[in-house]
């Protein structure tokens, strides 16, 4: 099978799948209002793969190859309750290609001792996708207790959006939430499009919350570090760690 008529298997795969899903299958409200499309729309399902619209676009229109960790993040927005028997070679070789392994994150020493030696300011050190790397005992006082939380899931933009502590710490949560942390994560989503964590971490939110889900399909990029609108000194310092590696 040539190229071309890989491409033209993954985006019929693709158009048939999608019709075959309804919104709540996927987790995604349905208003209950008549819809133009059967199933899913494009929007939707890029939304939940967190890719473009157009980008998924081009996918099921055949006019280019799924790139990693796409395939993977389609896979489990169009197979929600069921591992698929079989996909599609243009899509199914991707899936069960193994990822490239990362270097773990790690916090320098000396940036560690500084954090501890903060004793008037609650600071924290985020790495990629703001894992949070580190933190001092004032911004476990503030925020929350992060050592309770599993490492694999200590990351400030889930807890911004999963946290109800997290909720009442701003004064004007929406605004930090929407301008600040979903468009630094969209610069993170940008910066490493290969990443299948940072992946999973824009499906779950889109599917948990519901201004997730409307703030990330706004395209909104920050320019602004995520501590820069916070409205009160006391509000801890995120701390970007220059000498973590990839993870």
């Amino acid at each position: 099978m040539t190229r071309d008529a890989h491409l033209n298997e993954l985006g019929e795969f693709l158009k048939a799948r999608r019709a075959e899903l309804s919104p709540r299958s996927v987790g995604l409200p349905d208003a209950g209002g008549p819809r133009r499309v059967a199933g899913l729309r494009r929007e939707e399902v890029a939304q939940l793969a967190a890719i473009s619209t157009d980008y998924y676009t081009r996918l099921e229109q055949g006019r280019i190859q799924a790139s990693a960790p796409v395939p993977g993040a389609l896979a489990r927005v169009l197979h929600p309750e069921r591992r698929p028997a079989r996909l599609p070679l243009g899509l199914a070789g991707k899936c069960n290609a193994q990822p490239r392994r990362r270097a773990r994150q790690k916090v320098h020493p000396q940036l560690r001792r500084l954090v501890d030696d903060l004793s008037a300011t609650p600071a924290i050190v985020m790495g990629r996708r703001m894992d949070i790397l580190a933190w001092n005992s004032l911004a476990a006082a503030l925020v929350t207790d992060f050592g309770r939380i599993p490492e694999k899931q200590r990351n400030y933009i889930r807890l911004v959006f999963t946290d109800p502590a997290l909720r009442t710490l701003y004064a004007d949560w929406e605004t930090i939430a929407r301008t600040c942390v979903v468009a630094q994560l969209r610069m993170e989503a940008a910066k490493y499009p290969d990443d299948p964590r940072l992946t999973a971490l824009v499906g779950e939110l889109s599917v948990q919350d519901p201004h997730f889900r409307q703030w990330w399909a706004v395209h909104h990029v920050a320019t602004l570090g995520v501590g820069t609108k916070q409205n009160h000194s006391s509000r801890p310092s995120a701390t970007a760690d220059p000498s973590t590696g990839s993870a």
